[in-house]
């Protein structure tokens, strides 16, 4: 598959996830965080099984070793991330939220340096860098008051930086899973699995009740279709696809373009106003991307 085809995919994917922390959000001032988590996966693992059902794709069976594997994807990637994810939201907004989750690509790019040997050039890391300052621009210039803390911010900070640990495991542990058993295999085992993990704990600690069930209305359906269906289902598979096509460093530095695409769409739908430093961060974003990206372009140009 050609690299710009995956770019626009990974590009897609980041527009899907623009969202979820407004979603997440919404629904962490409505349901609990764990109840909220594990439907969301719910819906996420019916949305695979049935995609694979369509598709008449048999579900994989893993050997011991890749389902141990698998396990600590679905703990790290799922169950720790979404208990951050949501747990994080009620201390914190999602604009703050977001500015602490655009530390993944400088988290991928050191962490596959260190552990995968994966070559950190200077462009690489004056992308990275650019990526962070743009995301940065972007959410500050959306919301100057997000860096005034309240009293518990740093609960809240503590456990969104948890999910930026639990995604940076998630990217760089499924590299190899995802070329054995393929993305979709790899995600759905994953998030089946992480799914499990947050069901038990639901019930066990008393949050999965008919009561709280019966609390769920339309607009909480709605966000956590939205969060499963397309924030989970689709856009890991997505995801995944990009790490196993161009690498964990150059994909993970797409996450940057969150904060852009959220301030689109609120442009878009919600009739925000754009201003000028958004703009610049939005470019600055991009341009960082691109330097990400750039030491590929010789051997694309050779048909390599």
């Amino acid at each position: 598959m050609n690299d710009r085809l995956t770019y626009c995919k990974l590009a897609a994917v980041t527009m899907i996830w623009g969202g979820t922390f407004v979603a997440g959000r919404f629904l962490a001032d409505q349901l609990n965080p764990l109840l909220a988590a594990s439907l969301r996966f719910v819906l996420a693992s019916l949305g695979l099984l049935l995609f694979l059902a369509c598709a008449r794709i048999r579900l994989a069976r893993p050997s011991p070793r890749q389902m141990a594997q698998l396990a600590v994807l679905g703990f790290f990637g799922i169950f720790f991330y979404n208990l951050c994810f949501f747990y994080g939201l009620q201390y914190i907004n999602a604009s703050r939220a977001s500015l602490i989750v655009a530390l993944n690509p400088a988290v991928i790019g050191v962490a596959s340096w260190l552990l995968l040997k994966e070559r950190l050039g200077r462009l690489k890391l004056l992308g990275i860098g650019l990526c962070l300052a743009g995301a940065a621009t972007v959410i500050v210039s959306r919301n100057p008051q997000l860096l005034q803390a309240t009293a518990n911010a740093w609960v809240g900070d503590l456990l969104i930086l948890g999910c930026v640990a639990g995604w940076g495991v998630y990217s760089l542990y499924s590299r190899g899973l995802s070329q054995s058993l393929g993305p979709l295999q790899t995600v759905t085992w994953s998030v089946l699995l992480g799914t499990l993990m947050l069901a038990v704990t639901t019930l066990v600690t008393g949050n999965l009740t008919v009561e709280a069930l019966g609390s769920v209305h339309l607009p909480q359906l709605l966000s956590l279709a939205y969060l499963g269906l397309l924030g989970s289902a689709l856009a890991y598979i997505g995801y995944y696809d990009g790490i196993r096509r161009i690498g964990a460093t150059r994909a993970g530095v797409f996450i940057a373009l969150n904060p852009l695409t959220a301030v689109i769409c609120g442009a878009l739908l919600l009739g925000e106003h754009l201003t000028i430093p958004m703009l610049v961060g939005g470019a600055v974003i991009l341009l960082g991307i691109y330097l990400c990206n750039k030491p590929l372009a010789p051997a694309r140009a050779m048909g390599i």
